[in-house]
């Protein structure tokens, strides 16, 4: 099941695409997570999908977690161990941003990275989750491009000054539920700069996997229905480039997945 949060004109609605069509499913798509009504059909008639505007899937979430150096290949691009415990920094709601759409590039930076990311949202409260029981709390998945000002981010010990400009959390086209996403260690992923292509990898390379990454961060702190945790990127990334590859104006980012879809953004 592809599902979404829409505006037809009338504010954001959650929605089932089916097709090239989206049903509406109701009010929020965080209080059918919360209900635990994401296998329920949905109640109003197919309108089609070129017709209203995608939101961001989970356009307010309580937490945006981030989990960094967690794919083999990107320590390894810049010689660093893979870290035996996970790193971890947040994004706020600000820095969402809807799928097809535009995000203003800082003016305080000149160094704005792309970073094509698999996100998971959690589906069922978690805390203290042993990691065997870990997916039954994940309500599915989707693509984020975890946009980074790496002036900023390496400004100081801390990573999240980079992290937090508004729209650095580009996300969707759809959050898509496990039966469809596929095994949680074998999603693809592909980031294409204006066509070309910069990054190609597989969960399969994460260092701590989707039901590890669950059961760490429910141990630190509960996670609810609707939180947003983004499992990091592949190598290819234009910081480590040579020469380096920055961002600028007019530049589309474009990350695809065979199971999760097409999330395109320009950069303004």
């Amino acid at each position: 099941m592809r599902l979404v949060t829409y505006d037809a004109g009338d504010g954001p609605r959650a929605g089932v695409v089916v097709g090239d069509d989206v049903a509406d499913a109701g009010a929020s798509l965080r209080a059918l997570i919360e209900s635990g009504s994401l296998g329920s059909a949905p109640s109003g008639s197919p309108r089609p999908l070129d017709s209203v505007r995608l939101l961001p899937p989970l356009p307010d979430p309580d937490k945006i977690v981030c989990i960094g150096l967690n794919y083999r290949s990107h320590a390894e691009e810049q010689g660093a161990e893979p870290p035996e415990t996970p790193t971890f920094f947040a994004k706020f709601p600000n820095a969402l941003a809807p799928p097809g759409g535009e995000v203003e590039l800082p003016a305080y930076s000149s160094k704005v990275d792309y970073e094509a990311e698999v996100a998971f949202v959690i589906g069922k409260r978690a805390k203290d989750v042993a990691e065997q029981d870990a997916l039954n709390h994940v309500a599915g998945y989707m693509l984020l491009n975890d946009l980074s000002a790496r002036d900023m981010q390496f400004a100081t010990p801390q990573w999240m000054p980079g992290k937090v400009f508004d729209g650095a959390a580009p996300c969707g086209p759809w959050l898509v539920t496990p039966d469809e996403a596929g095994p949680h260690d074998a999603i693809e992923i592909r980031l294409t700069l204006n066509g070309e292509e910069m990054q190609n990898g597989t969960t399969a390379d994460l260092v701590h996997s989707v039901p590890a990454l669950v059961a760490y961060l429910s141990k630190l702190m509960t996670l609810e229905p609707g939180d947003i945790v983004s499992t990091g990127t592949p190598a290819g990334v234009g910081s480590l480039r040579n020469p380096r590859v920055w961002l600028g104006p007019g530049d589309e980012v474009v990350i695809e997945s065979p199971t999760l879809g097409r999330l395109a953004t320009t950069l303004v």
